[in-house]
């Protein structure tokens, strides 16, 4: 059915509208190495990269991605992301996921950011590079959507509202986002992780913000 849609309603990339794929080759260059970013809630805690700035078409992709419901991103992205890791010193990388709010899940057909996880999986998997992914964390009712919130508002939103799910995980990971703003959200996650007995070695965005 989805070959039948293609021939009917080309793919058209969600940057610059060229047909053919929902991310063209050109706009997929947005996705470079990955380049640390620095935060206050983060330094010394743990270290961040990203692989964008986010904005251009960088900031057009991920919106479409979870704005606009272009679900069809997620295998650029987790391309983008698997040719990173790569580079990190983490053989065979088990991949947490930064939690979504029910609601905002329910938007996007499911939790946004594990999604591009299992498609990184897969893409390295294609390359005999084996990963897992483990979604151990979700978030309590009660979160709020962190869009225009501050460094503080973000710290206090997530404060006590973080919890473990039961599965399979490895002891070290690499913690997963879309856009890295104030560093908030990826430091509540790694201290708590780290309370848990699973350690981060890094986390990494797609894109940074600011």
């Amino acid at each position: 059915m989805s070959k039948l849609l293609d021939l009917l309603i080309p793919a058209r990339c969600a940057s610059c509208g060229a047909p053919g794929a929902p991310c063209c080759a050109t706009c997929q260059t947005a996705w470079g190495s990955l380049s640390e970013i620095i935060r206050g809630p983060t330094t010394g805690l743990v270290p961040v990269y990203a692989l964008a700035s986010y904005a251009d078409d960088a900031r057009r992709l991920i919106l479409a991605y979870k704005e606009r419901g272009r679900r069809d991103l997620a295998p650029s992205f987790g391309r983008a992301v698997a040719e990173a890791l790569v580079h990190l010193p983490e053989p065979e990388p088990c991949l947490v996921p930064v939690p979504s709010r029910r609601s905002a899940s329910r938007v996007r057909g499911g939790p946004h950011v594990r999604r591009i996880a299992e498609e990184c999986v897969k893409a390295l998997a294609d390359k005999g590079n084996p990963a897992t992914v483990a979604p151990v964390l979700r978030l309590a009712a009660g979160v709020r959507d962190a869009v225009g919130l501050t460094r503080a508002q973000r710290s206090a939103n997530l404060d006590g509202r973080l919890r473990l799910v039961a599965g399979a995980c490895r002891e070290k990971v690499v913690l997963l986002d879309d856009v890295i703003t104030t560093g908030a959200t990826a430091a509540a996650c790694t201290r708590f992780l780290d309370i848990s007995g699973i350690h981060v070695s890094a986390v990494v965005a797609l894109a940074a913000a600011g």
